[in-house]
């Protein structure tokens, strides 16, 4: 098989490492932009390097993992879809909803997969978390909590954070855009969507282009009944103490995930403390590995469960957009 990766940043490094460790007898060829690099491909194994999209096609990838800036996802993910190039587009699917609807016709109309990489849905303890409520182990939910954070320059050792994607609003940066894990899992565990209100804003002294703290209050039609509960998510590029976690508030208790830890606790109605369900310790790089072998297995024909789809990429722009809207317009945003 025959993988174009798109990007050589960290996650098109951290890609091109795992299909190597785990599929050795693949061809796989990168695109980037700065050819001035061209050294670092020869270190790192890849077996063709491009430095242009046409002569990056002639190679005829089976499949292509987008993981360049996310301001220019589509552009290139169109121009593969065309050629039939089944596609894992990393998160976010795009920086905006412009094009988006195209390039999901594209793949339908040729019948190529098109993916988006969150992560975080192979992660054995969201798994767990998302079972217990759809399940109904707390009941009816009530309310959910999410909050998200860590300081930007602590991300990606040895780098100017300055430079980096998350910092520059021209490569799709910012909080909504970068820590959009936290809406895609949502509404894969609750439900959709359907309105949003929210202030956007830069509160710290970080020297970025971008917003570093988003205020979510979002209205959810739940996938159990289709009845109404609110979400509130906060997330930011602020705190010192990486944070991920979510509470889910039922008639019957309250379920507490921990995205750090990779815990899930639980709060019954006649108990004043959390009890560990589940913790596990897990090697960073898994939810990488197991997320990228689903896509492989995917396109040889065994259908994935946990890889986000095309659409369900699309729907989480569109909460980002409304959120944008919102804290502009000051007013609640209804999504269609």
């Amino acid at each position: 098989m025959r993988i174009l990766i798109i990007g050589y940043g960290s996650i098109g490094k951290r890609h091109l490492k795992n299909l190597k460790s785990y599929f050795p007898n693949f061809s796989i060829a990168v695109l980037r932009h700065d050819i001035s690099k061209r050294y670092q491909f020869e270190l790192d194994n890849c077996d063709h390097c491009f430095y242009d999209l046409e002569k990056a096609i002639k190679f005829k990838p089976h499949a292509a993992i987008i993981a360049n800036p996310s301001s220019y996802h589509i552009k290139i993910a169109i121009a593969l879809a065309k050629k039939k190039v089944n596609l894992l587009v990393e998160k976010p699917l795009s920086s905006s909803s412009k094009n988006v609807k195209e390039l999901i016709e594209i793949c339908d109309k040729n019948r190529v997969l098109l993916k988006v990489a969150y992560n975080l849905r192979f992660l054995s303890s969201l798994q767990l978390f998302r079972k217990l409520i759809l399940q109904g182990k707390i009941g009816k939910i009530l309310s959910v909590h999410s909050t998200v954070g860590q300081y930007l320059p602590d991300w990606r050792p040895n780098t100017d954070y300055r430079k980096t994607v998350s910092a520059q609003s021209s490569l799709g940066g910012g909080a909504l855009l970068e820590l959009s894990h936290e809406i895609d899992y949502i509404e894969w565990i609750f439900g959709k969507i359907t309105s949003v209100a929210a202030i956007v804003s830069k509160q710290s002294n970080l020297k970025i282009d971008v917003e570093d703290t988003a205020s979510l209050l979002m209205e959810v039609k739940t996938l159990k009944d289709s009845s109404k509960i609110v979400i509130s998510l906060n997330m930011d590029f602020n705190r010192h103490d990486q944070t991920r976690l979510c509470y889910a508030i039922g008639e019957k208790g309250t379920l507490k995930w921990n995205g750090v830890s990779n815990i899930v606790e639980y709060n019954s109605a006649s108990e004043n403390e959390f009890q560990v369900l589940y913790s596990r310790r897990v090697n960073r790089n898994a939810t990488y590995e197991d997320e990228i072998k689903a896509f492989i297995e995917e396109i040889s024909g065994k259908e994935s469960l946990l890889l986000a789809t095309g659409s369900e990429g699309f729907s989480v722009v569109k909460v980002i957009e409304s959120a944008k809207k919102s804290s502009i317009e000051k007013c609640f945003v209804n999504l269609n």
